[in-house]
């Protein structure tokens, strides 16, 4: 089958050639780039479902859209009942500050996004902008929805 005659060297006998396997060096990247999509796809998806688990009514405004920063911010939200949540975790007026300090080890210049029911009564509000700000915050913003048009 695959043998070769020879004459002479070695008085006519049979030798055999062994074919060597070689390492094949291409990568086939298509199934990489399958999942990828399908992650991506993914993704797209889900990110307007991460928002912060409080549900807020926020008040509708035609202020313009923040530019995007690359950490994401620390999110307080009111409710209309008064309820304080860092987060998702319910918490006291006098416990926010030690809570930012210690997420945001010390760090003044840390974003911090508030957001208020409706129906919060804005003194509380006041209280908690005056507790971040009086605790050295300096990048402080309000949430809002936007007009619907």
């Amino acid at each position: 089958m695959g043998a070769s005659l020879q004459t002479g060297g070695n008085g006519g006998g049979r030798s055999r050639r062994r074919r060597t396997a070689r390492p094949m060096a291409e990568i086939n990247v298509t199934p990489m780039v399958d999942v990828m999509l399908v992650l991506l796809i993914i993704f797209m998806v889900a990110a307007p479902m991460l928002t912060v688990g409080v549900p807020i009514d926020l008040p509708k405004t035609g202020a313009n859209q923040m530019e995007s920063a690359t950490e994401p911010p620390l999110e307080i939200s009111i409710s209309g009942d008064g309820k304080i949540f860092l987060q998702e975790t319910e918490l006291q007026l006098d416990e926010i500050v030690p809570k930012l300090k210690a997420i945001s080890e010390n760090n003044t210049e840390a974003r911090i996004y508030v957001r208020g029911d409706n129906a919060t009564n804005y003194g509380l509000i006041s209280k908690v902008l005056g507790a971040i700000n009086g605790a050295g915050f300096t990048r402080v913003g309000l949430v809002q929805a936007p007009l619907e048009n």
